[in-house]
């Protein structure tokens, strides 16, 4: 007896639908790969981000008349140790340097802190009033910053914080943008079932907290120190009315530099002293700069 051999007959919808997917992996791939394109758009925003602090290092090796060149100066002089030395000499730097420091980190400490503390509160604990309080918060941030300056420059006065740095640290310690921050990250990165394994394993609260939330905030929480020292650390108008000449901030520093030369400053004095304010924070760039792409990464695909 012959046994008949025959061959199965093709399904068109299965090799149809292996034929769209394999067109859809080589599309996805397509768009995964950057293309010529892509790398011209970055390297056009590295420029145009790039040439003002370059510019300002060009100009602050020169003389200050090259500020009026047509086209403008591109490679730098000489000059830039002396004028460094000029900026020394004329403001008291190294103390600014050290005062901006101190509040920037400060605040940056304090700020870091209480709005992962006080994210993971709105984020995870249930309390009465939770809401409105999360929603009274966010208030804050419509409201200008310069509406608060006089009544808060009186209570400085009050306190004989005039001058000092306390004066500049105390009124940043919390932000409502950190906390709102910290919230929208902590929502969704911690689970609820892992907060309450760490209840019945007998944590605290606080140790709830430490061992459980910080950790899975650490990228968040780089991104906020990173932004909220840069912030500290820029922030002009305050130090200048609350500092007074003799223990300045950075800013007013700077500041200083440009009203020294009287009605012709020296500009290329100025430009010297600004690329020594940027310095430290291209060091902290660098250093916690994988911290800062890993943070934004995972809330993008968290997101």
């Amino acid at each position: 007896m012959t046994a008949l051999i025959t061959t199965p007959k093709a399904d068109p919808d299965a090799t149809r639908r292996l034929l769209d997917s394999e067109r859809r992996s080589r599309r996805k791939k397509a768009y995964e790969r950057p293309g010529m394109l892509s790398y011209a758009l970055l390297a056009a925003f590295f420029i145009g981000s790039a040439f003002p602090l370059w510019w300002s290092f060009v100009i602050g090796s020169r003389q200050s008349s090259d500020t009026n060149l047509v086209p403008p100066a591109i490679v730098p002089g000489p000059n830039f140790l002396d004028k460094a030395a000029e900026v020394f000499a004329t403001v008291p730097f190294w103390q600014a340097l050290a005062n901006s420091i101190i509040i920037s980190g400060a605040i940056t400490v304090s700020v870091v802190f209480f709005s992962t503390l006080a994210g993971y509160s709105f984020a995870k604990l249930r309390f009465r009033a939770s809401n409105g309080l999360l929603l009274a918060v966010i208030a804050t941030m419509a409201i200008p910053t310069q509406l608060g300056i006089i009544p808060l420059f009186m209570l400085m006065a009050e306190w004989h914080w005039i001058g000092t740095l306390q004066a500049v640290i105390v009124p940043g310690l919390v932000t409502a943008f950190g906390v709102f921050f910290m919230r929208q990250y902590l929502v969704d990165v911690i689970p609820d079932e892992l907060i309450e394994a760490a209840r019945m394993d007998g944590a605290s609260m606080w140790g709830t907290f430490w061992h459980v939330a910080v950790p899975a905030a650490r990228p968040a929480m780089a991104v906020l120190a990173l932004f909220t020292f840069m912030a500290a650390w820029t922030d002009f108008l305050w130090p200048l009315l609350v500092l007074g000449p003799r223990n300045p901030s950075v800013q007013t520093a700077l500041a200083a530099l440009s009203a020294s030369g009287g009605q012709t400053p020296d500009n290329s004095m100025v430009l010297a002293g600004a690329v020594l304010s940027v310095i430290p924070l291209l060091i902290l760039f660098i250093v916690a700069g994988k911290q800062l792409v890993a943070g934004i990464m995972q809330g993008a695909v968290k997101g």
